[in-house]
This record gives C-alpha cells, structure tokens and sequence, in this order.
C-alpha cells in the first residue's frame, strides 16, 4: 500500500478523473464530499462520480416492487453542485454490460412504482429511470461469464453496441476484462461514435497486472496509432487516490502517446467531448 499524506500529495499529471466511486458502490469507502476535497488537494479541475450501476449495489430481489428504491442515489443527482468547492462535478455512472448483445444493467428490469411507493402512470425500466439524470456512462463488464463461450465476432459485436448507447461516453477498463475482442474494429467504431477508449489506473495494480498491462499497453499503442481517443480514470474506490495516475502517466511517456488524444488533460477538452456527444444525439 501507498502512504497518504494528505499534506505531500503531488498534482494529478491530468486534469480530470472521470473514472471514481464513493461509498454507495458498497466496495468503496469516501464520500461524495470527501472525494471532491481529494480531487481539489490533487489539482483535479473535473471529477466525474461514477458508482457502480449493477447488481453490485443492491441485496434487494430484482422483481420487488420496491427495487428503485436503492438506486434513488443516482435520481437525486440533482442536488450536488455543479462547481464543488472550486471542482466542477459530473454524474455519471460505470454501468455493466450483462450480454452478448451490448446491454447494460437495468434494461429488462421493470419498475411500476418509484421511491416513495407511487404508482407510475407508464411502466418504466430502471435504466430510463437512472438515465434521465446522469451525464455520462461508462460501459464495463465485472462479471464475464456470459461472454466465455461467445466467438471474437459475438465480443467485438457486443462492445460496439454498447458504445452505441447515447448515453455511452466511455469504455471502461477493456483492458482487464479478459475478454477478448477485435481491438481495432471496437477502437474505430468509437472513434466514429466519438466515444472514448479508458485507460484504467487501476488495471495496472499488482493483483491484475500480470495479465492486463500487456493488453492495455497494446489497447494504448493502438488508439494512438489510429487516433483514437482516450479517457484516464483511477477508478478510485476511496479518496486518497483520486488523482494518482503513475502507471497510466508512465504508459503515455514510454509509448509517446499524443496529449491531443487524451479528453480528460483539462476540463475543458473533455467538456467538449461530452458536449459533442450530446450533439450528436440530439
């Protein structure tokens, strides 16, 4: 484990960390408040908060009547601050892709009442419920069991289809998903998409990195090659790594990847993209 002083932080190589998680993803451990003041400490100029949006957040049974009840986290976004303490701040959310055909969590769940018990006049799904209210999603698998039988055609297809969703910026960690996939096809569909390409900080971690460094390393000279556009998270599970990028930092030297290519090295660039997006969709 790395010492934290919060008095010898040094400044974040980048300007954003749109790629962080606080307590109600269950596995992690800040608050929403604590990880804007480690942003602001780290020189972060834009925070993206993107808890788990999967069945990593709630015990309740999918078919209860009750179950968006424990994602009202997300619905209540509208109550932070956009400019946090001097951090501008995005909600997001790192949904899971659960199948071969690019779905993300929460599309064939139904609800019929909303957190209060009130009856809803439509039946929605929690995704529509979930997204009305966020900026931003990045697409992850966390539990690939339905892709181990699946074909490269079946994984490449199901990785696009995902970034096809307009609320899709991000892929996250593909690098760590163990699941193979055609790296090319994926990184020029997003690249047409305007989508971006994580490189993960955490996927550099001794407890995956005999296995992940050499496909990032890969996924990183590739989108560089073809210009690709990259996002960098920490993928932070608690406060005092917002910001800490090293192993992703000592990857773009080593590769001389383009600054150009990197959406989130201020706040502004990465606005643009998110904005761009929003224009395309409309």
């Amino acid at each position: 484990m790395h010492a934290y002083d919060s008095a010898q932080v040094a400044t974040s190589p980048f300007g954003c960390d749109v790629h962080t998680h606080t307590l109600y993803s269950r596995h992690a451990y800040s608050t929403i408040a604590e990880c804007v003041a480690a942003a602001k400490l780290a020189g972060i100029e834009l925070l993206g908060s993107t808890d788990h949006y999967s069945v990593m957040t709630s015990t309740t049974p999918i078919d209860c009547p009750t179950y968006a009840r424990d994602f009202q986290y997300f619905i209540n976004f509208n109550i932070w601050p956009r400019i946090w303490d001097g951090v501008y701040v995005l909600h997001g959310v790192e949904a899971d892709i659960v199948d071969l055909d690019g779905h993300l969590f929460g599309w064939d769940i139904t609800l019929r009442e909303g957190i209060t018990g009130a009856a809803f006049r439509n039946a929605s799904t929690l995704k529509k419920y979930v997204w009305r209210t966020i900026d931003y999603a990045i697409a992850s698998i966390h539990n690939s069991d339905f892709t181990h039988e699946a074909s490269l055609a079946e994984t490449t297809s199901m990785y696009i289809r995902a970034l096809e969703d307009p609320k899709v910026l991000i892929l996250g960690h593909p690098g760590r998903a163990s699941v193979p996939f055609d790296v090319d096809e994926v990184l020029l569909a997003a690249k047409e998409l305007g989508k971006l390409i994580e490189i993960n900080e955490h996927s550099f971690n001794a407890k995956y990195a005999h296995r992940s460094v050499p496909t990032c390393r890969h996924i990183a000279e590739r989108c560089a090659e073809l210009g690709v556009m990259v996002s960098t998270g920490t993928d932070a599970h608690i406060a005092c790594d917002i910001g800490r990028f090293d192993a992703t930092r000592t990857l773009f030297d080593e590769i001389h990847f383009p600054e150009e290519l990197i959406a989130t090295r201020n706040k502004d660039t990465f606005l643009t993209v998110l904005d761009e997006l929003g224009a395309r969709q409309r």
